[in-house]
């Protein structure tokens, strides 16, 4: 209170309105970003009081990567506010309370409900595969990928009962459809090698492509494209079934 009135004698000719903004300016940055100016939007504290408000709600615990996408939003969004695009920033603000609130509602996973299966004979299990690993827009297998398979290999050579299923992945850059394409490219480029330089049966072998589906990490900022999720999520994983 003492410097609201302080601001009055000395400045009697501002407005109520240009007061209450200065009183109430009581952070120099919002999400990282620091301020440009004396008074900032409503919409820059109504937005860190929504996230806020969606960490410690319970729901926080399911939807994570809500908050997580929510806090990339506005962050970007107050960095194009402060670039002058208004309108674009007080969306982008929007987007990212939007988000924030559906985390707040989130619920936990329905159970599930164990029902009786068929006998069969082959189940999947897990093996020390490892994971190959691509370049970004590759499906090229690097020299470090064909030393992780020929590895792999000997692992298949002493289990001959085990099939193997193939599964390809990409970042989340690019479009869904194009991604789709080069996770198949990336598998096939496996079952290849393992065909070509291990002499593994090819009915011992298939392949899936997810595409940018099941990230082994989630990508916050998808335009990055050399960020060690974006580096963890352009695999392929083995998937084992034995008979």
């Amino acid at each position: 209170m003492k410097n609201k009135w302080l601001l009055l004698l000395l400045l009697p000719g501002l407005s109520v309105v240009g007061v209450l903004q200065f009183s109430a300016y009581a952070t120099s940055s919002y999400f990282g970003v620091p301020n440009q100016a004396m008074g900032v939007p409503p919409e820059f504290d109504q937005t860190k009081d929504a996230i806020t408000k969606s960490e410690n709600s319970p729901g926080a615990k399911y939807c994570r990567e809500k908050i997580v996408r929510a806090k990339a939003l506005a962050k970007e969004g107050v960095e194009t506010y402060w670039a002058c695009r208004t309108a674009e920033g007080m969306n982008l603000l929007a987007q990212a309370r939007k988000l924030a609130k559906e985390a707040e509602s989130c619920q936990p996973p329905p159970r599930a409900i164990a029902l009786p299966q068929p006998r069969i004979e082959e189940k999947v299990i897990i093996l020390a595969l490892d994971d190959t690993h691509f370049d970004f827009d590759k499906a090229i297998l690097t020299k470090e990928a064909q030393v992780i398979l020929k590895r792999n290999i000997q692992i298949l050579e002493a289990n001959p009962k085990v099939k193997v299923r193939i599964a390809g992945y990409t970042s989340a850059s690019g479009t869904e459809s194009y991604n789709q394409r080069l996770s198949e490219r990336r598998a096939d480029a496996v079952k290849e090698y393992l065909i070509k330089e291990g002499g593994i049966a090819p009915d011992r072998l298939s392949m899936i492509g997810y595409g940018e589906t099941r990230p082994a990490m989630y990508e916050a900022a998808p335009k990055d494209l050399y960020s060690e999720a974006a580096k963890a999520n352009m695999r392929v994983l083995f998937e084992i079934i034995v008979r």
